[in-house]
């Protein structure tokens, strides 16, 4: 790790003397875990230099997706505090809703997921956020795909009226939702601006707090607004 810590730090790529004298190894054992780092991928060796090879990029990569990961995952449990209410994280990738992060906590737990989120956007407010940042060509694909189904009394009845329905979803507001997923729940979701990616992060609520759904979901918006530059590499993940 020593070794590939020094190979790291010289961007032009180093020789094994200088390794050796950095790390303050024997030259026997440099040579030989420099031969056993190149085999294996973590180091090349370029006109008798040292340079990162592809494992350890690889493994750099990795790092920083899982560095992304925690960022995002540590702003949601902070707002979840704040609020007081679960937190949701969603994309809309390749013709699917994936739901990236949730934090919750046992006093305030999220919405179970009692029919699969993938096939009932329509029914939530995290899919109907990510289906209106959609055009229309896109939605049409995603609602043949996925036709509406009433999941309770209060479910959106038909593609035709969900279509409608995301037509008069004004850009950057909160999306709502009372009941129609679950019955007892009620969701808000905020539309976030990742370049062509349609993402959003959303709250739930007891159907019997729901007075507090809106002013959540507005003071949710205006923190995200605070740190949405920070995190918007972050929340690409």
């Amino acid at each position: 790790m020593r070794l590939l810590e020094t190979v790291a730090a010289h961007e032009y790529g180093s020789p094994a003397k200088q390794l050796a004298r950095e790390t303050g190894l024997a030259l026997p054992t440099t040579y030989h875990l420099l031969r056993t780092l190149v085999h294996e991928g973590y180091l090349r060796r370029d006109k008798g230099l040292f340079f990162l090879g592809e494992a350890a990029e690889r493994l750099s990569s990795s790092g920083a997706r899982q560095k992304r990961r925690s960022t995002v995952v540590d702003a949601l449990a902070h707002w979840r505090d704040v609020l007081g209410v679960p937190v949701y994280y969603a994309v809309y990738r390749e013709g699917e809703i994936e739901v990236m992060c949730v934090s919750d906590t046992p006093g305030n737990p999220a919405v179970e997921e009692w029919a699969d989120f993938r096939e009932t956007g329509h029914a939530h407010a995290v899919g109907q956020c990510l289906l209106s940042q959609l055009d229309e060509e896109a939605r049409r694909d995603h609602l043949d795909r996925y036709p509406v189904q009433p999941l309770t009394p209060y479910t959106v009845r038909d593609n035709h009226s969900l279509m409608r329905r995301l037509d008069r979803i004004r850009r950057m507001e909160p999306v709502t939702e009372r009941q129609e997923y679950a019955l007892g729940a009620v969701c808000a979701a905020i539309p976030l601006t990742l370049g062509a990616t349609a993402a959003t992060m959303a709250i739930s609520l007891p159907a019997h707090q729901a007075d507090r759904l809106l002013p959540a979901a507005r003071q949710l918006q205006a923190e995200i607004g605070r740190m949405l530059g920070s995190l918007a590499l972050s929340i690409s993940m």
